[in-house]
């Protein structure tokens, strides 16, 4: 009889034993995957950024447009509530102009929807503010400073992903420099390159920019640019001077069930730049990284209990 009993414990434990076993082998496994997939998960593919009526402006402004020299606008051009439209002819835009009407409320009022839009995405990876010499792949992106500044080439690779989507948040400005240039690759589109900037953007000499511009105060394009996108400028004017604006023809954007996150207040300029410019990432991996260490923290537990399990047996 107690040999029975002895042989039916001894059973028991080495089944628990054999569970534990298995249960803290695969919780191990878990964690590891999601750990893993941390990197990949920061940089799931965003929506892109509906610009509403705003997409059929190359150019639009909320305090007027200025421009010097024979300066090409392929798109509309418009400015709200400011009228004031000056320098063409000798510029020529290829498209409609709209001065304070109806159609240019309603671009700003789109502008500002897709404005913050493109500044609530998330995650968000922090990055060097100098991006001249890097190559990127589709993802959000700020830096610690709340500016971007762009010297040399900047290479923007969907790596084949047509709708790969990249969005630039600043908190302040966006300078780049003479000769500075935003190359695209591996499918990517300027459709789908988007330049959220809190203050003012300056574009240098004879400089070719990609993607779309969505400026809080005003938009400076100097001497010789070459834009590929938009330059859409919320509160204050657009300065122009002998520039080409192309327009990629860039297709609807796919319906969404709900926006990535919940769009924060339009931050105010002040020159500087605006408390809270760095990095979010952190915050946003939090849940993802709890998750790996919850399972860690199980697969101990199991481990812990199997050996637990095998002490007893080892001491019956």
């Amino acid at each position: 009889m107690l040999q029975q009993r002895v042989a039916s414990v001894t059973e028991r434990a080495v089944a628990a034993a054999r569970l534990s076993k298995w249960m803290a082998r695969i919780a191990l496994v878990l964690a590891i995957g999601v750990l893993a997939l941390q990197p990949l998960i920061a940089n799931a593919a965003q929506p892109p950024v509906d610009l509403g009526t705003a997409a059929s402006f190359a150019v639009l402004a909320g305090q007027g447009v200025t421009n010097t020299g024979p300066t090409e606008v392929n798109g509309d051009l418009g400015t709200s509530p400011n009228p004031a439209v000056t320098g063409f002819p000798p510029g020529k835009v290829n498209g409609a102009i709209h001065q304070a009407d109806a159609v240019a409320l309603q671009a700003q009022s789109d502008l500002t929807t897709a404005y913050n839009d493109a500044a609530g995405r998330t995650p968000v990876t922090t990055i060097a503010t100098e991006l001249g010499g890097q190559t990127l792949q589709p993802g959000v992106y700020n830096s610690e400073s709340g500016t971007f500044q762009i010297t040399g080439t900047l290479t923007l690779d969907a790596q084949g992903d047509p709708n790969g989507i990249f969005i630039f948040q600043m908190a302040a400005t966006l300078i780049t420099a003479s000769s500075s240039k935003v190359s695209l690759l591996g499918d990517a589109s300027a459709c789908s390159v988007f330049w959220q900037v809190g203050s003012s953007a300056t574009l240098g000499t004879n400089s070719t920019f990609t993607g779309n511009i969505l400026a809080l105060t005003s938009i400076q394009v100097q001497t010789g640019v070459t834009v590929d996108g938009r330059a859409l400028a919320r509160n204050a004017s657009v300065t122009l001077d002998n520039d080409t604006f192309k327009q990629s023809t860039c297709a609807a954007p796919t319906p969404t069930t709900s926006p990535p996150t919940t769009s924060p207040p339009t931050p105010i300029p002040t020159g500087g730049v605006a408390t809270g410019g760095g990095s979010t990432a952190g915050a946003q991996d939090v849940p993802v990284l709890a998750v790996g260490v919850t399972l860690l923290v199980a697969a101990g537990a199991a481990f812990a209990v199997r050996r637990r399990v095998m002490r007893k047996d080892a001491s019956s």
